[in-house]
């Protein structure tokens, strides 16, 4: 049985609201962690999954086509590449040139969901997603642009951006027929092995970091990733996926106010105007959003 969205609109995007807050501290956390990049995302989804795994194992295993199977593992590696490729990319380039860089996804959302699943987006959707991503551009500042060069880290946010888009794009195809818990239990579960091969392979160290790190760490994965993806993945639901990536631009904003009490960091005035225009943009794509019905599992 399939379920219209015009039934589930104010739900999918309060959620939405509530994954964009969760994932802003993602940053924060990374930050007050200050592991490598590829560990700190291990411990993100390890965490979740620790939680995940009995919460789906205690509400009964549903039987998955071989198609949604193979779209819930391509989503788990999308995303675990994806958060290996930003948390490194922070490493060895400016701040500012990654967030730039990595934050295009609402770009590959929009053209894959034209291209490949003739996905029809209204004008008002492009004109907001280039005023959101003009804000983008704004709130990050000249830094991004005075550092811009082909560099590692440059390119590591690029790809993030493009495995980033990906998951959103197999994420919300996997939901239009399987349940909510199924699809970010089992996506984790794959992110956690793909995360645990990746570190392997660069031969980083996953213990003995300080009790400050880990618990840093703790709120990496039961907030940013347990709490912010199982709302992401439910608004995937009964959004579409290029509205929902134009949203989650809103994180960087979040995490721009949140940094301001807990890093002690300062507001400059590029940081508000560009906030502003993101919101604006955002709440354009909104608007221009379409009331397509999307099947749900029940």
């Amino acid at each position: 049985m399939t379920r219209p969205l015009r039934e589930h609109p104010l739900a999918a995007w309060l959620a939405l609201a509530t994954g964009i807050v969760c994932i802003g501290f993602s940053a924060i956390f990374v930050k007050l962690a200050q592991v490598p990049g590829p560990v700190s995302a291990f411990y993100r989804v390890l965490i979740a999954g620790a939680v995940l795994l009995p919460w789906w194992l205690a509400r009964g295993r549903r039987r998955l086509s071989r198609a949604d199977l193979r779209l819930i593992v391509a989503g788990g590696i999308f995303f675990a590449v994806d958060i290996a490729m930003w948390n490194t990319s922070l490493l060895l380039t400016s701040a500012a040139t990654a967030t730039l860089l990595a934050n295009n996804s609402p770009l590959w959302v929009g053209l894959a969901g034209f291209v490949l699943f003739r996905e029809r987006l209204s004008g008002r959707y492009w004109l907001g997603l280039a005023v959101a991503l003009a804000g983008m551009m704004w709130l990050v500042g000249g830094a991004a642009f005075r550092h811009l060069r082909l560099d590692l880290g440059s390119m590591l946010a690029v790809g993030a951006s493009v495995f980033y888009a990906a998951y959103l794009l197999t994420a919300h195809r996997a939901r239009a027929r399987v349940d909510l818990l199924t699809v970010v239990t089992l996506s984790t579960l794959v992110s956690i092995v793909a995360l645990l091969v990746i570190n392997l392979a660069m031969g980083t160290t996953l213990v003995g970091y300080s009790r400050s790190a880990w618990l840093a760490l703790a709120g990496l994965g039961l907030v940013s990733q347990l709490g912010g993806w199982l709302c992401i993945n439910y608004a995937l639901g009964h959004l579409r996926a290029a509205p929902v990536s134009v949203c989650l631009l809103a994180q960087v904003v979040v995490t721009a106010l949140v940094a301001i009490p807990v890093l002690g960091e300062l507001v400059h005035t590029n940081q508000v105007v560009g906030g502003i225009l993101v919101l604006a943009g955002i709440f354009l794509v909104i608007q221009g959003t379409g009331r397509e019905e999307l099947p749900l599992p029940e």
